[in-house]
C-alpha cells in the first residue's frame, strides 16, 4: 500500500515539473473535450425535434467536416499524444450525425453524396494506414482554423438568407465559441 502511494506521488511530482504552461494547457485540452462530448447534441436534437434543417449552412458543414478531419489526421499521422487531439474524433463522430440528419431534410442523400461519402471513406482509410502524404496534411493544417472560421460564417449568411434560425442551437452555438477561445489561447500558450 506505501508503494503504491509512493508510486502516485512520483507521478504527480513528474507532472507537475512539466511547467505550469503545459499544465494549464492540459487542463484546457480535458474542458474542451469534455465541452465536445455534447457539443453537437444539442444541434443534432434541434433538427430531429423540427424535422427541418432550413437555415443550416450544407456548404458550412462540409468545410468544418474537412477541418476536423485534417486537424485529427495531422495529429495522429505526426504520434502526438491522444489527449492533444481527443476532441477531434469525437467532433467527427457528432458531426457525420448532423451531416446526415441535416442531409436526410434537405433531401440530398442521394447517389453523389454516396460517392463523395465514398471516397471520404477511402482517403481516411489512407491517412489512418499512414499511406496518404504527411506533407499535404502539414499543408493544410494552418488553414484549418481560416476553413472553421468560414464555415461559420457561412452558416450565419445561411441563416439571414433564409430568415429561419429555427433548425440552430444556441446551446451549441456558445459551446463552440468558448472551444474556439481555448484554441486561440493554447495557440498563444505554444509560442
Amino acid at each position: 500500500m506505501m508503494a503504491k502511494l509512493e508510486d502516485f506521488t512520483e507521478v504527480i511530482s513528474d507532472y507537475l515539473d512539466k511547467g505550469l504552461v503545459l499544465i494549464v494547457a492540459d487542463l484546457l485540452s480535458l474542458i474542451t473535450v469534455s465541452s465536445c462530448l455534447i457539443i453537437k447534441v444539442p444541434q443534432i436534437n434541434t433538427i430531429c425535434t423540427n424535422k427541418s434543417s432550413k437555415g443550416i449552412s450544407v456548404p458550412g458543414l462540409c468545410l468544418e467536416l474537412f477541418s476536423y478531419t485534417v486537424m485529427m489526421s495531422y495529429n495522429y499521422s505526426n504520434d502526438y499524444t491522444f489527449l492533444s487531439y481527443m476532441e477531434y474524433p469525437i467532433l467527427l463522430l457528432q458531426e457525420y450525425v448532423l451531416i446526415y440528419f441535416v442531409f436526410k431534410y434537405q433531401d440530398i442523400l442521394g447517389r453523389k453524396t454516396q460517392i463523395i461519402a465514398g471516397l471520404y471513406v477511402i482517403i481516411c482509410t489512407l491517412i489512418y494506414l499512414k499511406i496518404f502524404p504527411i506533407m499535404i496534411l502539414t499543408f493544410l493544417v494552418p488553414f484549418c482554423t481560416p476553413i472553421g472560421a468560414t464555415s461559420k460564417i457561412l452558416q450565419l449568411i445561411t441563416i439571414l438568407r433564409t430568415k429561419d434560425a429555427r433548425s440552430v442551437s444556441r446551446t451549441t452555438w456558445a459551446l463552440s465559441a468558448f472551444t474556439n477561445m481555448k484554441d486561440v489561447d493554447f495557440a498563444i500558450t505554444k509560442e
